[in-house]
């Protein structure tokens, strides 16, 4: 039954979990998700879309199923000309992510968890009290909704994740945490250790990274935060879910920084074999919650759950058409296939990028600004041809030092 399930803490006390994938940039590419507000408004004009994804990833081997809630605050569904908000409203779109969640995790043994994130509230300075209100009226649709645990995600600021972390708190769920910073820390220059700690402190029982970082890039950073909360004599369960991207050439703020962002990305996705590996990692770390975040699509996840198989103790149900280390090749008509049916073919190759002429690495764009920054503030109205050219002038000021 239902209500006999093991608790994400549990679990995590046990042994390994496995998140999700990332659905924003998955249903983006299929048509359901508008890149720019990136909202998921999906969960009311396309359900079934939303609930096909979550039900590949619990297929995949995800015990963990996230809500589509992602950038489903009030203040964001009416940003910059985003009418979300004024055809659906905000709970109705978080109603309808708890929906389609609880029901698909209920075809598994997965926990299903209610996600929110960084708000154009705080950017915009508008301060503590409206930032928390945000929060407020999306965590109370997850209760309502009586979903496992709450998850504060894809913050680039400390301050605002621990506004987060303790409106949370309030309505008695277990709450993880994870921030989109990379080893230089967060965008005010706290450094990912400090973020860790304070993150802890405010009352976060997981404490991690998500996104904006490939995933080696995220392990460097999770072993930062983790020596940290050693220092500091806290005890916490580590996550990470970083991007299916690799991302070596990034700036401070990830992958946002780099020029491909977010529509030529392709020639930096990770191969299932770079998630064995990332999964092998980040189990030696430490980290108990593995998952993955923008590009991760389900046979990612389905890598790092056969990687994981013996800790976990089974294959997920996908692996039923994925032969491990490519033995499913042998049954290829061509000899020169069937040569590269071992675990040493594909550990050792290092596959070409598949995109002749293109340059090996990016050079990112750092405007270097943050929240607190005049062209930060957000406001309702679609942006304006003046602002898009002062953006512009920036950029190619930027560019040329």
């Amino acid at each position: 039954m239902a209500g006999n399930k093991k608790g994400i803490l549990e679990r995590l006390a046990e042994g390994v979990v496995i998140g999700d994938g990332g659905y924003v940039f998955a249903l983006e590419k299929r048509g359901y998700v508008k890149a720019g507000p990136w909202t998921p408004e999906a969960t009311v004009e396309h359900p079934e879309a939303v609930s096909q994804l979550t039900r590949e990833f619990l297929r995949a081997g995800a015990d963990v199923l996230q809500a589509f809630t992602f950038y489903a605050s009030d203040d964001k569904l009416e940003n910059r000309g985003n009418m979300a908000y004024n055809k659906y409203t905000g709970s109705a779109i978080n109603e309808a992510a708890c929906q389609i969640v609880k029901r698909v995790a209920a075809e598994g043994d997965a926990l299903t968890l209610g996600g929110l994130s960084q708000t154009p509230s705080y950017l915009s300075g508008l301060g503590k009290e409206a930032v928390q209100a945000e929060f407020k009226k999306q965590v109370q649709v997850f209760v309502k909704h009586d979903l496992d645990f709450v998850l504060c995600e894809y913050f680039e600021h400390v301050e605002e994740i621990e506004w987060a972390i303790e409106a949370c708190k309030q309505f008695g769920k277990p709450v993880a945490a994870t921030m989109c910073i990379g080893p230089h820390g967060d965008l005010h220059g706290v450094s990912a250790g400090q973020c860790a700690v304070r993150m802890a402190r405010a009352g976060a029982d997981i404490v991690g990274l998500n996104c904006h970082f490939d995933p080696f890039v995220t392990l460097d950073t999770i072993k930062v935060m983790k020596a940290a909360l050693q220092d500091e004599g806290l005890d916490r369960h580590l996550m990470t879910q970083p991007l299916g991207l690799h991302t070596p050439d990034a700036g401070r703020q990830g992958f946002i920084d780099l020029p491909e962002f977010p529509f030529a990305l392709e020639p930096r996705i990770c191969t299932r074999w770079d998630m064995q590996k990332y999964a092998r990692e980040a189990f030696e770390a430490g980290v108990r919650y593995i998952g993955g975040c923008c590009g991760f699509e389900p046979y990612h996840i389905r890598a790092v759950a056969e990687e994981l198989a013996p800790e976990r103790g089974r294959l997920p149900a996908a692996s039923d058409k994925h032969d491990m280390w490519a033995q499913g090749l042998k049954m290829h008509t061509k000899p020169w296939v069937r040569a590269r049916a071992s675990r040493t073919y594909w550990e050792q190759l290092k596959p070409a990028s598949g995109r002749p002429y293109s340059a090996c690495m990016a050079r990112p764009d750092g405007w270097g600004v943050t929240a607190g920054h005049e062209t930060l503030k957000q406001h309702a109205k679609v942006t304006s041809e003046d602002e898009q050219n002062k953006a512009l002038e920036f950029l190619k000021n930027e560019n040329e030092k």
